[in-house]
C-alpha cells in the first residue's frame, strides 16, 4: 500500500502501483473524466504514471492552465505527425505550447504556403480519429541520440547533446511518429479536438540568423468547440482592426522600403500624433515636469559611461563625426543626465523632473519589424526625475497617479508588474534589494495587485510595468517606472546636502505611453479608427444637399474652425447616401447634414457614428461638441 496525500492534505491509502488516473477516479468519477496528467511530489507526470512510494499527487484537469498546457503541447506533436506523413523529408525542431495554441519549427525540402495548410489540418484529423495511443520511453543519453541521428534528426541530437547531465531524457510515441519530449502528454491522440493552423512564418533555428531558416507552422487548440468558435471570431475581428490595416485606409500613415522600420506619418496621423504630445503636455505641466530636448547622436565615450556599451551595442546605429565615434541614442536617458549636469545642484531643487519626447533608434531584426508596433525609429515619451533618497517612494506614487490618469481618459484597465534584478546588470546586491524593496512598497500602500517578473528589470535598476488591456482583452506593456542608483554614480551626479557635502541624487526613469508609436497602434486597434472626439483627425464633415447649400456649409465651418475644431466639407456633385457612407467610412464621429430646412432654422441634421440624432441649433451644436473635447469624453 501506498499513502497518497492530496492537494487539500486528505490521504488515501491505495494499492502500490496506481496510476495518476485511477487516483483521480478514487476521488470521484468526475475529476477522472476531467483529468489530463497529474504532479507526482511537484514533477508533471502522465496519467497512466505509476505511484510505487508514499507521494504527495495532484490532479490536473483539462480546464487548468497547466491542463491546456499539456493539451496544447499534445497538439503540436500531432500537427508533427501530420507534415512527417505529407513531406516525408521534414525534420524536426521544437514545437511548444504557446498562448492559446502552439507552433512547431519545421526544416522542410520548400517551405509550406498558407494555401497548404488545410491539407494538412485534414491529415490532423485523421491521425485524431486513429486515436494513436501516445507512450513514453525513457532512453540513455547515448541511445537517444543514436535513436535520432539514425532518423537524420540533426536538431533533435543536437538539443540531446546540450541537455544536462542529470536531465532523464524520454521521448513520446503515438503510431509510426516518435518525439525527442519531457511530456506530460494526453492518453491517446483521439483525446484531441478542435484544432485550427492559422499561419506560416519562418524562423531560424535556435533564434539567430546563422542558422538555417525553417518553416513555423502555428495553430490554436481548445477542448470545446465554442471556445476555438469564440476565438475564431476574435481573430477576425483583430483583422478588421489591425493598424496597419486602418492606418492605409484612414490615411494616417505608410512605410515605404527606402526606410524599413521607420514610419512616415500623414496629415491624419500627424493630428492625431500632435493631439497626444499635446495631451500629453498639457498633463505633465500640471503634475511638474519640465520638458527637455537633447541631441539624437552623442559621441560613443558616452554609451560606454552609461553602460550601455556592453549591455546594448548590438541594437545601436553608429556613425562618424569628424572622426570621432559617435551613436544614435537607443534611449534617453545619457541628455537627460547631461542636462542636470550642466549646473550645480541643491537638495531644495529636488526632485527635479525633465520629461523629453524623444527620438530615439534602435536595431531591430527585420523579421521582428511589425508595423507601429515594432519599429527601427520612435519617440519615447520620456522624463527623469531626479529625487531624494527620501522622495522615492512619493515620486513613485506620482507618477502611478499620472499613469492612472492618462490610461483612464482613453478607457484602459491595466495591471502592474515588478519585474527585479536580471542577471546581466550593474550594482551590488544591497542597492538593489533597497530599490526593490521601495517599489514594493509604493504597490503595497497603494494597495494594488501586481505580479512578479523575477530578472525581467533593467540593468540598471528594478522597474513597474504597466500593462493596458484593449477592447480585444489584449494586453499591452506600455507605461514603466525604473529606479536607477546606477547611472547617477556613472555621470557623478551630485546635489549639495544641508550638510554642504555633495551627496548623489537617485533617478527615476518612466514613460507612459511607451512610445508614442506603438500606443498610436494600440489606439487604432482599440477604437478601430473610431476615435474619441477630442483625438479624431477629421471632427465634424459638413454635407451640403445640394450645391445650392454649398454656402452655409462653407459659413457654418468657417465657425467651427475659428472655435479651434477640424472640420471639412463635402461639396462634390455626390448623392447624399453615398456621402454619409463615405463619412462613416473615414470614421469621421459628426457628419452634419445642412439642407432647406437648416438653412432656414439655423441648425444642422446631426448623425454621430451612424446614428441620426435629427436636427440641432448650431450654437447648440458646436457648445456641445467643444465640451466634448474639453473634457476628453
Amino acid at each position: 500500500m501506498v499513502k497518497i496525500t492530496l492537494k487539500d492534505g486528505s490521504i488515501k491509502e491505495l494499492e502500490s502501483g496506481v496510476t495518476i488516473k485511477e487516483i483521480a477516479g478514487a476521488i470521484s468519477p468526475g475529476l477522472k473524466k476531467k483529468a489530463i496528467a497529474g504532479k507526482v511530489n511537484d514533477k508533471n507526470v502522465d496519467l497512466i504514471t505509476p505511484v510505487t512510494e508514499d507521494s504527495e499527487v495532484e490532479i490536473i484537469t483539462i480546464d487548468s492552465p497547466e491542463g491546456l498546457k499539456i493539451y496544447r503541447h499534445s497538439a503540436a506533436h500531432i500537427l508533427a505527425q501530420a507534415v512527417k506523413r505529407l513531406y516525408p523529408n521534414a525534420k524536426f525542431g521544437i514545437g511548444p505550447d504557446i498562448e492559446n495554441g502552439f507552433y512547431y519549427d519545421i526544416s522542410l525540402d520548400e517551405p509550406v504556403s498558407i494555401e497548404e495548410l488545410p491539407k494538412i489540418e485534414q491529415e490532423i484529423n485523421r491521425v485524431i480519429k486513429e486515436d494513436h495511443k501516445i507512450c513514453r520511453e525513457v532512453l540513455s543519453r547515448d541511445e537517444a541520440i543514436e535513436r535520432f541521428k539514425s532518423a537524420g534528426e540533426y536538431m533533435k541530437e543536437e538539443l540531446i547533446s546540450e541537455l544536462p547531465d542529470d536531465v532523464e531524457i524520454s521521448i513520446y510515441h503515438q503510431g509510426e511518429f516518435t518525439d525527442l519530449c519531457s511530456g506530460p502528454h494526453l492518453e491517446s491522440t483521439g483525446k484531441l479536438k478542435n484544432i485550427k493552423l492559422l499561419s506560416v512564418a519562418g524562423a531560424y533555428w535556435r533564434g539567430s540568423s546563422d542558422n538555417e531558416m525553417l518553416t513555423r507552422i502555428y495553430g490554436v487548440a481548445f477542448p470545446k468547440k465554442e471556445d476555438l468558435a469564440e476565438y475564431l471570431h476574435f481573430l477576425e475581428e483583430a483583422k478588421k482592426r489591425d493598424h496597419r490595416k486602418l492606418g492605409r485606409e484612414l490615411d494616417l500613415f505608410s512605410f515605404s522600403e527606402d526606410a524599413p522600420g521607420m514610419p512616415f506619418y500623414h496629415p491624419k496621423g500627424m493630428i492625431l500624433r500632435n493631439q497626444l504630445e499635446n495631451f500629453w503636455r498639457h498633463e505633465h505641466a500640471k503634475a511638474g515636469y519640465d520638458e527637455i530636448k537633447t541631441p539624437i547622436i552623442l559621441n560613443q565615450k558616452l554609451w560606454e559611461q552609461s553602460g550601455h556599451w556592453d549591455h546594448y551595442q548590438e541594437n545601436m546605429y553608429f556613425t562618424k563625426v569628424d572622426n570621432t565615434d559617435f551613436a544614435l541614442k537607443p534611449m534617453n536617458c545619457p541628455g537627460g543626465m547631461i542636462v542636470y549636469k550642466t549646473k550645480l545642484r541643491s537638495y531644495r531643487d529636488l526632485p527635479i523632473r525633465l520629461g523629453e519626447l524623444g527620438l530615439v533608434h534602435r536595431h531591430e531584426l527585420s523579421g521582428a519589424l511589425n508595423g507601429l508596433l515594432r519599429v527601427r525609429c520612435f519617440t519615447q515619451d520620456d522624463a527623469h526625475l531626479f529625487v531624494l533618497p527620501e522622495q522615492i517612494e512619493e515620486e513613485v506614487n506620482g507618477v502611478i497617479s499620472l499613469v492612472d490618469r492618462f490610461y483612464k481618459i482613453f478607457g484602459f484597465e491595466y495591471h502592474v508588474e515588478l519585474s527585479t534584478r536580471p542577471e546581466k546588470s550593474m550594482g551590488s546586491d544591497e542597492l538593489w534589494d533597497k530599490a526593490i524593496n521601495a517599489l514594493r512598497n509604493v504597490l503595497e500602500k497603494r494597495g494594488m495587485d501586481y505580479k512578479v517578473n523575477e530578472g525581467d528589470g533593467a540593468f540598471y535598476g528594478p522597474k513597474i510595468d504597466f500593462h493596458v488591456k484593449d477592447s480585444l482583452k489584449r494586453t499591452w506593456q506600455c507605461g514603466t517606472v525604473q529606479l536607477d542608483f546606477q547611472l547617477p554614480e556613472k555621470f557623478d551626479l551630485t546635489y549639495i546636502g544641508e550638510d554642504n557635502q555633495k551627496h548623489r541624487p537617485v533617478t527615476l526613469h518612466r514613460v507612459i505611453y511607451g512610445s508614442m508609436e506603438r500606443f498610436m497602434a494600440l489606439l487604432v486597434e482599440h477604437y478601430a479608427g473610431a476615435f474619441p472626439v477630442w483625438l479624431a483627425p477629421e471632427q465634424v464633415r459638413i454635407i451640403p444637399v445640394s450645391s445650392v447649400h454649398n454656402e452655409y456649409a462653407i459659413t457654418i465651418a468657417e465657425k467651427l474652425k475659428d472655435k479651434g475644431i477640424r472640420v471639412t466639407t463635402d461639396e462634390r456633385n455626390e448623392k447624399i447616401g453615398f456621402k454619409i457612407r463615405e463619412g462613416q467610412m473615414q470614421k469621421v464621429p459628426y457628419i452634419l447634414v445642412v439642407g432647406d430646412k437648416e438653412i432656414e432654422d439655423a441648425g444642422v441634421a446631426v448623425r454621430f457614428r451612424g446614428e441620426d440624432l435629427g436636427f440641432e441649433k448650431f450654437d447648440s451644436f458646436a457648445d456641445k461638441i467643444i465640451d466634448d473635447i474639453k473634457e476628453y469624453k
